[in-house]
Parts: C-alpha cells; sequence; structure tokens
C-alpha cells in the first residue's frame, strides 16, 4: 500500500495570496528537491501514514457539521509525492477543493483544483491559477513564464525589522509600476497563527 512522508497536518487559515483568510487544513509532506536560502519551512522530520490514514486526521480536525474546507498540500515540496490516489480520496471522502502549492519544478496531479506556483529553477510547470514570486532585498526573484489567472509578489521576510520594512515599500512600488501584480502578505506571520 502506497505511503507517504507527512511532517505535519493542521487546521488554520491561509495565510497568504489569492485564498488569504480562508479556513485550509495544511498537510505538509516531508522532503524537498532544493534548499532555497530563504525558505522558513522544517521538512525533514515525518511519519509514514497511508492515503486513508491522512484523510482520517484531516476529518478529525474538521468540527462535526460544518462546511469541508480546502485542503492544501504543501511541503517541502509537494509534488515529490502527492498523486492522483491523495488526491482522490479528499476528494471521495467530500473535500471540493485539493490545493497545492509547488516550486513548480515537477508536474502536479492533474486533479489538483487549486495550484500555486512559487517558481523555482528549473520550472516544468507552464501554467497554475496563482504565481506567487518573492520579492527579496535584490528585487523580485522570479523569471519563469507561467500563465497564471492571478500574480502575487510576496516579500522575503529577512528577520530584519527594517530589511523588512524596506522590501514590502520596494514590493508597493514595484505593484504600482505593474499592476498585473498583487501584493501578498504572509497575514498569519502578521497576525500569529499558524
Amino acid at each position: 500500500m502506497r505511503t507517504y512522508r507527512v511532517n505535519d497536518i493542521f487546521y488554520s487559515l491561509q495565510g497568504e495570496g489569492h485564498n488569504a483568510g480562508r479556513a485550509a487544513v495544511f498537510v505538509r509532506l516531508s522532503g524537498c528537491n532544493l534548499a532555497c536560502p530563504f525558505c522558513d519551512t522544517d521538512f525533514t522530520s515525518y511519519e509514514t501514514l497511508t492515503a486513508a490514514e491522512i484523510v482520517g486526521r484531516v476529518q478529525a480536525l474538521v468540527p462535526a457539521g460544518s462546511v469541508r474546507p480546502m485542503v492544501v498540500l504543501t511541503g517541502g515540496e509537494p509534488t515529490l509525492q502527492a498523486d492522483e490516489a491523495l488526491v482522490g480520496a479528499f476528494h471521495g471522502a467530500g473535500f471540493g477543493t485539493v490545493a497545492m502549492e509547488t516550486n513548480g519544478t515537477m508536474l502536479p496531479p492533474a486533479s489538483i483544483d487549486w495550484l500555486t506556483v512559487s517558481p523555482k529553477t528549473p520550472v516544468t510547470v507552464d501554467r497554475c491559477d496563482e504565481l506567487k514570486c518573492i520579492f527579496g532585498p535584490d528585487g523580485i526573484l522570479c523569471d519563469a513564464d507561467i500563465e497564471a489567472t492571478y500574480r502575487y509578489v510576496q516579500p522575503c521576510d529577512t528577520g530584519d525589522a527594517a530589511a523588512n520594512a524596506e522590501i514590502i515599500a520596494r514590493c508597493v512600488d514595484f505593484v504600482r509600476l505593474n499592476p498585473q501584480w498583487r501584493l501578498s502578505l504572509q497575514t498569519h506571520k502578521l497576525a500569529g497563527f499558524k
């Protein structure tokens, strides 16, 4: 039976991008094919679970009688593990929106309902719902030509308040000059939730 390396499963709100503020259960899969210097995610520890076990844990987090929230497959890099069987298990359990946050270096399962790409090289994804590019001290860190319904630029959190304020100001200027982009702030960090 197929198993997945799962770092964490938690119920919260989407903190960034187009779905910011939306209730979501996050399934953080372990492992990544890159080592980005600005990554703020620990994805090295994990437990091994089947798709049914993952769905069961997600269902246990959702209050009885409530509408099923969005499920977000994230990582690490979820395309290293997520497949049609896992997405199908969520759809079969009544979860209407299964989203994925990926670096775009590998193709996601075709049945994903919402795809967010924060592109890294080499990009293999050519279409997504949401393109999220990090804006760092040296400007936008995105050179991928990906067709996207929504385009977001997100300030890189350097851990230094003064540097972060400068990056945010530069992001605002960038969006003013490039109105096809929108500003995405990490509201989960600002509001203090996971």
